[in-house]
């Protein structure tokens, strides 16, 4: 076998793996009809028209309306590749696939979906600061949690933002609070007789979902020099609820392949596995302004 193509043989078993371990995946399945142009360009609509005006039911014909149909284009922004020598003592002939498989398996689940969780979020909030959606530092309580979910919802309720459509990504310490918060109400499932309480918020009135994410993929800043570590001006973020409709997130695979022997002159006898995938997070400007709230840590 000269080449496996692993985007082509295992697409199914990529997608399946992100959809189990990438906390962000929702954010990746929204506006669906806004595809990648090209090898990395996305057009991002900006469609608004003009409203009513009075009939005239002594004049012929209709009032004349105007519409602008214009279109930004955005590059998809995170360009990422990585290769790997691999020792043929380590892949065994008759099972060579299931070996590669094995290592691509561990790399996206150790380095690239938490990567992309932490490029997500980061740009997400960089995005929110950007446009001037609602970011606030305020301590969250078990006193003042209620207050602040509460308040959310109103301000999303007020702007229209259909709060069955939205997500809380959180971290667990909120998730905590929210769980002991003062004056909360909870009916709690009891299941497998006296072995099985449930005491896990999953929803919260009318809200489509809650998510926890790891504190380490829930920064404001990264560095991606090698992999991904926090940035020294990266915050803690605390909770993001967004309405997914409101931004545009998109993962392209350039390629992910396999060369056997004697196809690279620098790999002698080994394998060569090589990964590329370029990514992006971009805001829908107007929709990403009213619909999107972020708690994160006071600066100094």
């Amino acid at each position: 076998m000269a080449v496996l193509s692993y985007v082509t043989q295992f697409h199914t078993r990529i997608l399946d793996m992100y959809g189990h371990e990438l906390i962000s995946d929702p954010l990746y399945h929204t506006n669906e009809d806004i595809k990648i142009v090209g090898a990395k360009d996305i057009k991002l609509p900006r469609l608004s028209v003009s409203g009513y005006k009075d009939h005239d039911r002594n004049t012929l014909g209709y009032n004349s309306g105007n519409y602008s149909n214009n279109f930004e284009t955005k590059s998809l922004d995170h360009d990422r590749d990585i290769e790997f020598f691999v020792d043929p003592m380590d892949v065994d002939e008759t099972n060579q696939i299931v070996a590669i498989a094995n290592i691509q398996a561990r790399f996206e689940k150790r380095q690239a979906i938490p990567e992309l969780d932490c490029y997500t979020f980061s740009k997400l909030y960089t995005e929110a600061s950007r446009v001037g959606a609602t970011i606030r530092t305020t301590p969250i309580t078990t006193v003042n949690i209620l207050a602040d979910f509460d308040d959310n919802c109103e301000m999303f309720e007020d702007l229209g933002v259909p709060l069955s459509r939205c997500i809380l990504f959180c971290t667990a310490a909120y998730r905590k609070t929210l769980k002991n918060a003062e004056g909360i109400q909870r009916v709690m499932a009891v299941n497998g007789g006296s072995n099985g309480i449930d005491r896990r918020v999953h929803s919260m009135d009318d809200l489509g979902e809650i998510r926890t994410v790891p504190l380490e993929r829930f920064k404001t800043a990264y560095d991606f020099t090698e992999g991904y570590k926090a940035d020294s001006t990266g915050k803690q973020i605390n909770y993001i609820l967004v309405d997914p409709e409101a931004q545009v997130s998109r993962v392209k695979y350039a390629y992910i392949n396999t060369y056997t022997p004697g196809h690279d002159s620098r790999t002698a006898d080994n394998y060569l596995y090589q990964n590329r995938r370029y990514n992006g997070t971009f805001a829908l400007d107007q929709e990403l302004k009213k619909a999107c709230i972020i708690n994160v840590e006071a600066g100094e």
